[in-house]
């Protein structure tokens, strides 16, 4: 019973909406990967004979981004269902989310930053002297949607020849979700500073936002009017440093800033970093407009540099609390980043501290924090909720929540999901696959507390251009495998594989972006079709 109260908070936290909408990185601003509005897709239907690839869209870039869902939308004279589908080619793409037949084989529209005849280009991988993201780095994380506006907000990076001269320029774009053309007077270059003596400097006391090296990794957010977006590197390519700002998501002006490490500490070899990546998950925010996000390797010493922390900030960007591992100093010096996963935030808890974050580390640690008092940092022990060493292979990318579990898959280890009693993860359930390297994010679908399925798209970093396969479990039982694309390859090859890549399930399809498509997986249509449930 407990269980089903969990959840049903869970529930309470998603939009009040008639039709499902999937707006954000991972579903909502807690991040739970959750869909609990799904009446189509159930453990009954999903299976290699009835469920598959329906179709696909080209597209001229690799999908880093989720895709993003809205019902609706009045495009063209008709009303579409949309998917809307970012590039590292620096392009978004609008696609009817139901059928590519007839004029549906185009996209709704496209629009791309880029000028190659004006010298404006996506920035080329040797560039940043990293191959972490390849051949091109364009917009890599997930945009947000803003419903009541019909925008869209896009950070794109791009590399801009004049002469002999070549700059790198990130902006913010805004663009009308029915026509794709820019809104608020977009787009605007990003170029924060923050005072601080790392560099790079300004020479008057001002750390400065170095274009190249900073990477917009974590999806965007939008809370409260502002929309935030973070940075951390290219590979820990030197200089960089955790940058967060936030937006007037109305005129797009910058309204604040916040930097993990501005100060150069004596002895700190390197100095700065503490970068926000999260594996690409989006920053989180709660009810009462706080924001969490956790760092990197880095810089610490618990005044201005927050390496390897969860911080907490106000809506203006202050940090109001934070928690930072009793073994910083050696999970920086090792790279065994607390920052390669985001901060899932956790619905009301019974108990005493109803109010969690959770999140996981490169060397597969669990830590369950207490959003309230986030326990600061001890170097004679971690001070929160729950701490689990070593409990799951290293984690890189998104934690997902559904009746009763939280779902990890960690890289070369087994998909564990954990059940949860009074705000506390129990002994896990293993399923029945592994992965390799970095390991699949996950995501969920139910019809309320019923019919849950655990989604994933495995990669394999070492496979060169080898298939994504998507993958589904029974939520209630994850050692149950319902359907895994590989087996069908001829039918239901989604494409070339893009690491960190998060499936979206919503309406009946599930939505997988590859290195140069995205492709739609449902119901297949036999002939006596499957039951679908009320």
């Amino acid at each position: 019973m407990r269980s089903k109260l969990i959840f049903s908070a869970v529930i309470a936290t998603l939009p009040a909406l008639s039709q499902v909408v999937v707006t954000t990185q991972h579903n909502d601003n807690f991040r739970s990967g959750l869909n609990a509005k799904e009446k189509i897709l159930a453990p009954t239907n999903v299976s290699p004979k009835t469920f598959g690839k329906l179709f696909s869209y080209p597209v001229d870039g690799f999908v880093y981004a989720q895709p993003l869902y809205i019902p609706g939308v009045p495009i063209g004279g008709i009303n579409h269902n949309v998917i809307y589908i970012a590039t590292e080619n620096d392009s978004v793409y609008a696609f009817d989310a139901d059928s590519n037949a007839g004029t549906n084989a185009n996209p709704l529209w496209h629009v791309n930053f880029t000028n190659p005849a004006a010298g404006v280009t996506p920035v080329v991988f040797w560039d940043v002297n990293s191959s972490d993201v390849i051949p091109y780095i364009g917009i890599t994380s997930t945009p947000v949607i803003q419903v009541l506006t019909s925008t869209i907000y896009v950070v794109a990076k791009t590399a801009e020849v004049s002469g002999t001269t070549t700059s790198y320029v990130q902006r913010l774009h805004a663009l009308d979700l029915k026509t794709g053309a820019e809104k608020f007077g977009g787009p605007v270059v990003i170029a924060p500073t923050y005072p601080g003596t790392d560099v790079p400097n300004d020479g008057n006391g001002k750390v400065i936002f170095d274009a190249l090296h900073q990477h917009n990794r974590p999806g965007l957010l939008l809370s409260g009017g502002v929309l935030y977006a973070a940075w951390a590197s290219h590979g820990d390519q030197d200089p960089y440093h955790g940058w967060l700002v936030g937006f007037n998501a109305s005129t797009l002006q910058q309204v604040s800033v916040y930097n993990t490490t501005p100060n150069a500490i004596p002895g700190a070899a390197p100095s700065g970093r503490g970068g926000f990546w999260q594996g690409g998950s989006g920053l989180s925010a709660d009810q009462t407009g706080s924001i969490y996000g956790v760092t990197g390797n880095g810089s610490f010493d618990g005044i201005a540099n927050f390496g390897d922390s969860v911080l907490k900030f106000s809506s203006t960007l202050q940090v109001t609390d934070s928690f930072t591992p009793y073994d910083q100093a050696a999970i920086s010096a090792n790279d065994v980043d607390l920052g390669s996963s985001g901060a899932m935030l956790m619905p009301p808890q019974s108990g005493p501290t109803p109010h969690l974050l959770i999140t996981a580390s490169k060397n597969g640690s669990i830590y369950v924090i207490n959003r309230d008092a986030m326990g600061g940092y001890n170097p004679n022990g971690n001070q929160i909720v729950q701490y689990l060493p070593g409990a799951i292979g290293a984690e890189f990318g998104s934690l997902s929540v559904g009746p009763g579990f939280v779902y990890f898959w960690g890289a070369n280890d087994a998909i564990r999901a954990f059940p949860v009693n009074g705000g506390l993860l129990g002994a896990p359930i293993l399923g029945p696959a592994t992965a390799g390297y970095p390991g699949p994010h996950t995501s969920v679908s139910s019809n309320g507390t019923t019919n849950s399925i655990v989604w994933a798209i495995q990669t394999d970093q070492y496979v060169t251009n080898g298939p994504a396969a998507l993958l589904a479990f029974a939520g209630a039982n994850i050692a149950v495998k319902l359907y895994d694309s590989g087996i069908n390859l001829t039918r239901d090859n989604p494409g070339p594989a893009v690491k960190f890549s998060v499936p979206t399930v919503v309406n009946g399809k599930v939505y997988v972006g590859t290195q140069n498509s995205v492709s739609v997986f449902g119901l297949l249509p036999l002939l006596n079709g499957p039951t679908i449930p009320n």
